[in-house]
């Protein structure tokens, strides 16, 4: 008799970006058969294993979409592209009978800031008033929660905080920042660099999501997928600037005067809404669930292998002129103001 068990057959939803490449890869490590839907991109030269099957579709499209899946069925679906309430309920329509297990990739961001209690777990209030984002990401939860506790739809939500490879700096600015630091450039730090924050490398983050994958028990939960490190912000750049062999020259200013400096940077607002604030996360339940899960890229080491990607890939890892300006003219504006506040300052006679 032949007791042979099928590989997991697993559909990505995107596939290439900055955690699902890395989950991706230790999918197929596992020995699952791995599937990649997008439209045929591949991000930051993130190259997927041989055996991956591609699949060309453009997910916003219904039409395409089915079109790119056919007849196809698999048991986990991991959808990391997914946005807001109307996108979730085209996902419970399109993927209702299509498989056993769907994942959804939503954000930690949505964690009610500032956290009143330390650590953050999942039983932690979820809102956020700041962030158009994470606000967009949880109506999407709560039209999935809707759908299992209604039609018994078989999802899981999965919370990503701050996650991060090598092609990916953690930093509001991107490689722009590494280019200031390595350039001896002042570097922006929002508040006083002070606030403890969470770093999760991608690689990391994968042990988490595909011990999920296919686990009957997890359907109906969420997680959040965090690293167990945490730094200050201070020692974040520190770390950096120690990588590049340079000496790091960090200006401190205020998060809400970087929104009102720099209203329609991207960075501004998650600054305001998130990132000012320390988070800390307790991953005991998705422990629970993946027993295995133990982070182990430290930060002090990723920074290494960021340094060597940078070296290995200089046309993806340039300063962005716009970003660089931002940060000039926060500078700027910042020397200005001690000017100002130091002439006005009293004075002892």
């Amino acid at each position: 008799m032949n007791h042979d068990v099928a590989p997991l057959s697993v559909l990505y939803i995107g596939g290439t970006g900055t955690i699902s490449a890395s989950c991706v890869r230790l999918s197929v490590e596992t020995g699952m058969t791995v599937s990649v839907l997008n439209r045929g991109r591949n991000s930051a030269g993130r190259d997927l294993p041989e055996s991956v099957i591609g699949i060309t579709g453009d997910v916003t499209d219904d039409e395409s979409l089915l079109a790119a899946l056919g007849e196809q069925r698999f048991d986990v679906v991991v959808n990391f592209l997914s946005f807001d309430a109307e996108d979730a309920e085209r996902m419970v329509r399109l993927f209702t009978g299509r498989t056993k297990h769907y994942v959804h990739i939503s954000t930690a961001s949505l964690y009610g800031k500032p956290v009143l209690m330390t650590p953050i777990d999942e039983s932690t209030q979820l809102h956020n008033r700041f962030t158009e984002y994470s606000r967009k990401k949880l109506d999407a939860e709560h039209v999935l929660n809707r759908a299992y506790a209604e039609q018994a739809f078989p999802v899981t939500i999965v919370r990503p905080s701050h996650t991060y490879d090598d092609a990916n700096p953690p930093l509001p600015g991107g490689w722009t920042v590494f280019e200031r630091i390595a350039r001896g450039d002042e570097m922006v730090v929002h508040g006083d660099g002070t606030s403890l924050w969470t770093l999760t490398h991608a690689e990391d983050f994968a042990q988490g999501l595909v011990g999920l994958l296919g686990n009957p028990r997890a359907i109906g939960e969420a997680f959040h997928i965090t690293g167990d490190e945490t730094y200050t912000w201070d020692q974040i750049y520190t770390l950096i600037a120690d990588a590049l062999e340079v000496e790091a020259r960090l200006v401190h200013i205020p998060s809400e005067m970087i929104s009102v400096a720099a209203p329609d940077w991207f960075w501004s607002e998650l600054l305001t809404g998130d990132l000012t604030h320390s988070a800390v996360f307790d991953n005991s339940k998705l422990r629970r669930f993946v027993p295995g899960f133990n982070p182990r890229l430290t930060f002090h080491r990723a920074v290494l292998r960021m340094v060597q990607w940078r070296q290995a890939n200089p046309e993806t890892t340039q300063a962005d002129a716009a970003t660089d300006a931002i940060f000039d003219r926060l500078v700027e504006g910042y020397h200005k103001a001690s000017e100002v506040y130091a002439a006005l300052a009293p004075r002892d006679e």
